[in-house]
């Protein structure tokens, strides 16, 4: 894999890192400005708008230029906004450096992703894309648990000032090891939106939504299943999502590996299993061995779709991938939005703190359901769905070969 990668999973590390962990800190947080938990969940509420939103925005801004220069540019608001949380004096300001931050989240992963497949050969795409995003699952071991210790120990601003000090080793890194991409030819905005015309695409990110949501409708909702049902202490939860983040790197770099071989047999088995293991921890939960086992094959299981649900829209999408590369990105954190919700609505109508398992149950088998419509249609049009973009691009000639 070409040292290029690293650099991609550096800038991967630290906007996972950013992203979570403000759920560690939000008493600190709220405890400096004043303002309540609720309210300070904005932070968090806001970071995940703005990833939706912004991962669209910021990918068309960058159509005019290369895909390296915009990976920079991405890396300096990333670091911008970081900064400005760790500085800022009102909460107000704080929750604008959040936003400013999270506008690079979407749009970072969506061309890193095209970025790390055109780096290697055709049978290694999604290998290259698991590569990037290990950066992101390391973050839920090292960097969210570091941080939060960081950030409870000497101050949150803290936390904050070596997030966007490791922006800052992504950008250099970026700068010197990822080579000059110019801007496809003959790819434009038009072409871009065009990508949305494809039913398979559509229905890539209709998979990512349900199986990522899956995922987090029972880990949003961990630290009161795992105290008041398993019987954990309070301080058990932190190495319950350290295995939580140990399972996410296996089964990203598993998912990346198998995908390359055989993509749609791997999401019907990584799905499929997701929906069985979800269901079971309604079960497990009541154990504390079985409950532990539980969490750490859930992120295996959720995290080995993302590799070939990445790969599969840029495959679906490859005349003009980047747009629809930084959407599935939304996608995510839609599913996880979407999933909390449902799994909190669950909560509150006193079906108990295990209900949630039965919600993500339930989305991951309506994603393995689509996954299996997306391969009937294919089969049935006797090809992969492909836009045609009216324009013999680079990008166009090298996936006819591929």
């Amino acid at each position: 894999m070409p040292l290029a990668l690293l650099a991609l999973a550096i800038g991967a590390f630290g906007i996972g890192t950013t992203e979570f962990v403000i759920m560690g800190l939000l008493p600190e947080v709220a405890g400096d400005y004043g303002v309540s938990i609720p309210t300070a969940g904005y932070l968090v509420t806001g970071y995940a708008l703005g990833v939706m939103f912004g991962a669209p925005l910021m990918t068309v801004l960058g159509t005019k230029v290369s895909r390296k220069r915009m990976l920079m540019l991405l890396m300096g608001l990333f670091i911008a906004g970081n900064l400005l949380s760790a500085l800022a004096p009102a909460f107000g300001v704080m929750l604008i450096g959040r936003i400013v931050a999270s506008l690079a989240h979407g749009a970072f992963f969506g061309i890193g992703s095209v970025v790390a497949a055109d780096l290697v050969a055709p049978d290694k795409k999604a290998g290259a894309i698991a590569m990037m995003f290990t950066g992101l699952t390391v973050a839920n071991v090292v960097g969210v648990p570091l941080g939060t210790l960081v950030g409870q120990s000497v101050g949150w601003r803290v936390t904050f000032g070596i997030v966007a000090a490791l922006g800052v080793i992504g950008l250099i890194g970026i700068a010197r090891l990822v080579p000059d991409m110019p801007k496809p030819e003959g790819v434009r905005l038009r072409h871009e939106l065009a990508a949305f015309k494809n039913v398979q695409v559509l229905l890539a990110m209709a998979m990512t939504v349900l199986g990522f949501g899956g995922v987090f409708a029972a880990i949003t909702y961990i630290a009161p299943m795992m105290t008041h049902v398993a019987g954990f202490a309070d301080g058990s939860v932190t190495w319950l999502l350290v295995l939580f983040g140990l399972g996410m790197v296996g089964g990203n770099l598993i998912g990346g590996k198998f995908a390359d071989r055989a993509l749609m047999p791997m999401l019907y088995v990584s799905l499929g299993a997701l929906a069985v293991v979800l269901a079971l921890f309604t079960l497990t939960a009541h154990d504390k061995v079985l409950s532990a086992v539980t969490i750490a094959l859930i992120g295996a299981l959720g995290f080995a779709t993302v590799p070939p649900l990445q790969k599969r829209v840029l495959d679906q999408a490859h005349g003009a991938p980047t747009l629809a590369s930084a959407v599935n990105i939304g996608a995510f954190n839609l599913g996880n939005a979407l999933s909390a919700w449902l799994g909190g609505l669950v909560i509150a109508v006193g079906l108990g703190y295990t209900a949630p398992n039965w919600v993500g149950a339930a989305l991951a088998a309506g994603a393995l359901l689509l996954a299996v419509v997306s391969a009937a249609l294919e089969r049935r049009d006797g090809a992969p769905s492909t836009v045609v973009t009216g324009s013999a691009s680079a990008e166009q000639r090298a996936a006819v070969h591929h």
